[in-house]
């Protein structure tokens, strides 16, 4: 469900109201869906399910919520658009949860709605995001952020540190890796022979080395690294023209070295279809585009556009049930 104080609850009330999924549980607090339920204007009962397994038993108009154990008490009363240590502790705690039943086989992926990451730090959590976290879930397998819409994808070679720890972490290695995980994924996806582009670092991408020597040191030896593996990957591109390239239908994939570099573009396209998928993983994660959105939680005015691609692109990703 996300965090309770977002707007995470009220998108799944409002998607439920237009097309009640019927192959999908909220994993979250009945409290809080009831909560979001009410503020988009009614029209759906909360099923209390006791596990995953009772989903066929739900009927039509019913929103099914299955409440894990160890959520915090309460929560309902966590104040809608502020941040709340019991906010975070309950959506680590579904994250938690809903990782342990696919990796048990009960489910066959996770949708995750926004979190709120000062209120994850607010709980304790060792944590600065969802990808982070599933990481840690999965054993600590290497994974990389995807944003994706039907115009541009990108994939990212750091996720959520200061620019000036992300310059750092270009290495080739990095990139190589990233190259690996993103040429594989998209196999899975079902584009047999995934076209890469990868972007600079730095203005013109370094320009010979003017500008900066990243890609000189490090990302154009991983592409040739990946080449030799047999990936389609070129570059290093100027990330300020490379996504229209892309977009054009010149490449199938950007791998942008930043989080802002890789993100703004896609976001820029509206958030409405964007959907963040979790690459690398041993199972299948996806999540909207957009955050918590506290400035307009509880108003009811929230689009679940963005939730709605995430779990159509987590039925795509994962094939009929």
């Amino acid at each position: 469900m996300g965090d309770a104080c977002g707007i995470g609850p009220e998108i799944i009330a409002r998607l439920w109201q237009r097309d009640t999924s019927r192959d999908a549980v909220v994993v979250g607090d009945p409290a809080v869906l009831r909560r979001a339920v009410a503020c988009v204007g009614g029209g759906l009962a909360v099923a209390v399910l006791q596990g995953l397994h009772e989903l066929h038993r739900v009927p039509p108009r019913c929103l099914p919520v299955w409440r894990p154990e160890g959520l915090p008490a309460g929560l309902v009363d966590a104040p809608l658009g502020r941040v709340d240590a019991r906010a975070g502790a309950a959506a680590a705690r579904c994250i938690e949860a809903a990782v342990a039943e696919v990796q048990a086989g009960r489910a066959r992926a996770v949708v995750t709605s926004p979190i709120h990451k000062e209120a994850l730090h607010a709980a304790g959590s060792p944590y600065p995001g969802h990808t982070e976290m599933l990481q840690a879930l999965a054993g600590g397998v290497p994974v990389r952020m995807m944003l994706a819409n039907e115009e541009l994808r990108t994939v990212l070679v750091t996720i959520h540190c200061a620019l000036r720890d992300a310059i750092e972490r270009v290495t080739r290695q990095n990139v190589l890796e990233t190259l690996r995980i993103t040429g594989a994924a998209l196999r899975r996806m079902g584009v047999a022979a995934p076209r890469i582009a990868v972007a600079g670092l730095n203005p013109h991408a370094g320009e010979g080395g003017l500008f900066g020597d990243e890609e000189i040191r490090h990302i154009a030896p991983a592409i040739a690294d990946a080449r030799a593996e047999g990936w389609d990957a070129s570059g290093p591109y100027a990330p300020d023209t490379v996504f229209m390239r892309a977009r054009r239908g010149e490449f199938d994939v950007v791998v942008a070295m930043t989080h802002d570099h890789g993100l703004i573009p896609v976001k820029y396209l509206g958030v409405e279809q964007g959907v963040n998928v979790t690459l690398g993983l041993p199972f299948v994660r996806t999540s909207p585009d957009h955050g918590t959105a506290f400035d307009i939680a509880g108003r009811g005015v929230a689009d679940p556009a963005s939730l709605g691609a995430a779990l159509a692109m987590a039925r795509r990703l994962t094939g009929p049930a």
